[in-house]
């Protein structure tokens, strides 16, 4: 049987997730010191998204409390979840949030995986019947979406690695705010901007995956991106070039579930969402073929291979637990 998001597992991950999002330590900050006034705790820092480990692991577990809400509003943490975000998404706090981001020191700060979820957080908060949390919100999701206007037509060239930096990803979140507005100019740069980048890629290889701290496959990141953006008619046969041997099951590496040897560690346990992300995008994509093509039992087999691999261990330990349940919700809803 297929895995699928029901109202239990909903209210799992949204009681494993309010555990940490205001979990202050332990904490690894991404903070530049100016001077010496600039060693600040966590809290001080980022008056919102100081838990979960690290600003950006806060951010879209927050985006997770926000889509368990919105499915089962009548969930056992419906309520808790409204109390944080009426104590946590405040327009005071949410202020100190961006006087964080105006520093010239932050300039770079979280680009692109923070600036895609801060973004994808932000959409999702809209789609909620209260509009106060999206209202607080929008101030800072604005200097976000500010930052891909301005850094995408500088940059020449993708980042294609299975970690925070990759450019993929950031698009393809992106892509669901800017069009959740109506910034059609924005969703216009987003398009242009992957088909610059990966446009002309073909016959993946996909030989370097998995690297051993990946929570993102390069390739088929790249190949949600491209669907997420391109027009059906043009994905199609981008797709067919880009993996001509998928009905092959090759690249094989893509087809078989990473090994997680240390959940206590925090760069191997990377593996585990590496395993969630690829179930993710492998459902995304078959749903995007037609009926009937033999490429989507292959991709769908795939997904649960990945899925049965990594639901089980969650919370086996914190370096997991504090980020690991965004994405199996993304993998569970594709």
């Amino acid at each position: 049987m297929p895995h699928i998001l029901t109202p239990e597992t909903g209210a799992r991950f949204a009681a494993l997730t309010l555990g940490h999002v205001t979990r202050e330590y332990p904490n690894k900050p991404d903070h530049t010191l100016a001077g010496p006034d600039d060693a600040r705790t966590p809290a001080a820092l980022h008056p919102v998204f100081h838990g979960s480990f690290d600003w950006h692991s806060c951010v879209h577990g927050y985006w997770l409390l926000a889509r368990v809400l919105r499915l089962f509003p009548e969930g056992p943490q419906a309520a808790a979840i409204r109390a944080l975000f009426d104590r946590q998404l405040t327009p005071e706090k949410v202020a100190g949030e961006c006087a964080y981001l105006e520093a010239p020191t932050a300039r770079g700060f979280k680009r692109p995986y923070g600036w895609a979820w801060a973004l994808k957080l932000a959409d999702e908060l809209a789609r909620l019947p209260d509009p106060r949390w999206a209202r607080a919100l929008a101030p800072m999701a604005e200097i976000f979406a500010r930052r891909f206007r301005d850094f995408l037509p500088l940059s020449p060239y993708p980042v294609r690695v299975g970690t925070h930096f990759n450019t993929a990803f950031g698009l393809r979140m992106a892509a669901d705010y800017a069009q959740g507005t109506g910034d059609a100019a924005l969703t216009d740069l987003l398009r242009a901007t992957a088909l610059r980048w990966y446009g002309e890629d073909a016959d993946c290889p996909a030989w370097g995956e998995p690297s051993g701290d990946d929570f993102l496959s390069s390739a088929l990141i790249e190949a949600e991106c491209l669907r997420r953006l391109m027009p059906a008619d043009a994905f199609g046969p981008w797709f067919d070039r880009f993996l001509p041997r998928l009905a092959e099951r090759r690249p094989e590496t893509l087809f078989r579930p990473a090994t997680v040897t240390d959940r206590s560690d925090g760069k191997i346990a990377h593996l585990d969402g590496l395993n969630l992300s690829r179930a993710w995008c492998l459902r995304s994509l078959a749903g995007a073929l037609t009926d009937g093509d033999p490429r989507v039992l292959i991709l769908r087999e795939a997904a649960e291979a990945h899925l049965a691999a990594a639901l089980p261990h969650l919370a086996d330990d914190y370096m997991g637990e504090h980020w690991l349940a965004s994405f199996a919700l993304l993998a569970l809803e594709a």
